[in-house]
């Protein structure tokens, strides 16, 4: 599952990675001041890649793979890749998932967000918390000499805790100068201990929670994963630096 050529980023590397990541955070926070019943999700869309070419940055998912937008915008029991469209407009009480990531000379970040979209229940918002602070949980052991089930397990540990479902069809991921290098990151607890966290390493760390079961089902489109259940899911995802003390969480706001 791990390969063997995880990126050692050189200080040079850190400082782009740094403003690639602060710049993303400026895409998220504009994102997040818009989000209003009423909208559409393609709004979303056009009004991050506006920000992100604004920077002079370039959106890192518009045509990846194939896909053809540049904020992946997920809706109630859409857990990722949700295609944005004009008619997919944002009711009150729904959750939005906002995934982002752009270039700044060469270097890539990548942060999720999921939002409420006017009043929420109190169980929308309590999925949208413990998906979060799942991040924290793990991030804890995101330190150099420990290894990368330390952090899978802190989060795994914390989210079924709660008794929610933890995707395990996706994960997080190395990123640099490419938006997925190893290692692969679950959020469940490996049978290995997988690598050594080393200083320079950067990783893109994303719980992805469901309200209910853990399965997810790909739409027709090829891209967007809704939950099996056709429950809420959640979403928050930072780049994270190794150094040789505490983590650096790069795309805080």
């Amino acid at each position: 599952m791990f390969g063997t050529s995880v990126s050692i980023k050189s200080e040079k590397e850190i400082e782009l990675m740094r403003e690639s990541c602060r710049l993303l955070t400026i895409v998220h926070k504009e994102m997040e001041e818009a989000i209003r019943p009423g909208m559409s999700t393609l709004e979303i869309d056009i009004l991050g890649e506006s920000v992100i070419r604004k920077l002079g940055c370039i959106p890192n998912f518009k045509n990846y793979n194939g896909y053809p937008a540049s904020i992946c915008v997920s809706v109630n029991d859409e857990v990722v890749h949700g295609i944005p469209n004009k008619k997919r407009i944002l009711q009150e009480g729904d959750i939005v998932s906002l995934d982002a990531g752009l270039i700044y000379k060469g270097y890539h970040s990548d942060a999720a967000r999921t939002h409420a979209v006017g009043q929420i229940s109190p169980e929308a918002r309590q999925l949208i918390d413990v998906t979060r602070q799942s991040f924290f949980e793990g991030i804890k052991y995101a330190k150099a000499g420990n290894h990368l089930n330390d952090i899978c397990s802190a989060i795994d540990n914390y989210v079924t805790s709660y008794g929610y479902g933890i995707v395990s069809a996706l994960c997080g991921h190395g990123i640099g100068t490419h938006l997925h290098e190893d290692p692969e990151i679950p959020n469940y607890t490996m049978k290995k201990r997988g690598i050594k966290l080393r200083p320079g390493m950067t990783l893109a760390i994303e719980p992805m929670i469901n309200m209910g079961t853990g399965e997810v089902d790909w739409l027709d489109d090829d891209w967007t994963v809704v939950t099996r259940d056709g429950k809420l899911s959640a979403h928050y995802e930072n780049t994270v630096l190794i150094t040789e003390g505490e983590p650096e969480i790069l795309t805080l706001y």
